[in-house]
This record gives C-alpha cells, sequence and structure tokens, in this order.
C-alpha cells in the first residue's frame, strides 16, 4: 500500500457503515491493497457510496441491500453481487428475500441475468455455511 493521506471525517463514517455491510476482514484487506494507483477509488468509494448515500436517513440498510441485488444482478456484475449478497444477509435480510429479488429480476432483467445470479447467491450460501461449519 502507498502513503495514504489523511482520512476525512466522510471517509471514518463511510467507513464504520462498509465493514459494518461487508465485513472488517473484506474491506481491510480492500484499504491494505490499494496502491497509489487505486487509493483514490478507495477514497470515492468509501465517501461518497458508503457515507454519502449509504449514510442517508432515507431507506433503511435492508432495503438498500435488496436494491442492489437487483441492480447488481441487471448490470451482470457477479464479484459485486456476491459481496453484496453477504451483506445484504448481514443486514438482516433473509435467504427468502434474496430469493424473491432475484426471480423478480428475471423478470425485469432477464432469464440469464438472473440464472446467473441465483449461481452467485447459492456459492456465497454455500461459502458461509462452510464458515459456519469451522
Amino acid at each position: 500500500m502507498s502513503e495514504q493521506k489523511p482520512r476525512s471525517d466522510k471517509f471514518e463514517a463511510g467507513l464504520k457503515i462498509r465493514k459494518a455491510v461487508l465485513g472488517d476482514a473484506y474491506v481491510d484487506a480492500s484499504i491494505a491493497a490499494a496502491d497509489d494507483f487505486t487509493w483514490p477509488l478507495q477514497e470515492l468509494v468509501t465517501e461518497y457510496c458508503w457515507d454519502s448515500v449509504w449514510n442517508r436517513d432515507g431507506l433503511p440498510r435492508k432495503t438498500r441491500s435488496l436494491i442492489n441485488l437487483g441492480m447488481l444482478t441487471a448490470l451482470n456484475r457477479p464479484h459485486e453481487l456476491k459481496l453484496h449478497i453477504r451483506g445484504a444477509l448481514n443486514n438482516g435480510c433473509t435467504q427468502n428475500e434474496i430469493r424473491e429479488v432475484l426471480l423478480q429480476s428475471a423478470i425485469y432483467c432477464g432469464v440469464p441475468a438472473s440464472i446467473d445470479a441465483f449461481r452467485c447467491a447459492r456459492e456465497v450460501l454455500a461459502d458461509i455455511a462452510s464458515e459456519s461449519d469451522k
């Protein structure tokens, strides 16, 4: 990692939410892996996405998570979808709610996108189950 600039209050507020949703280990690894080239993206994501939007009062985190699952399915972003499936569970979403979003996505995003999203969800759920078996 490169030498970081001092972190702003917005960064620290966003970091708190980012870790609560995505987990300390994932976020810490992302921050640690940042270099001079990628550090500005870490700042942007943490301040803009996680503080400026996720920190708003307008929607509960659970609702934001479910919306993200639909959008990430539509955009065909499996890496981010897997990450946000785990985040949705952290935010109190049930497997049934996640399944319903992915079914709804089949209608509005297309069946192939939904099939891929179900594959991602099944992989995440299997990973979580194996983690809890340890």
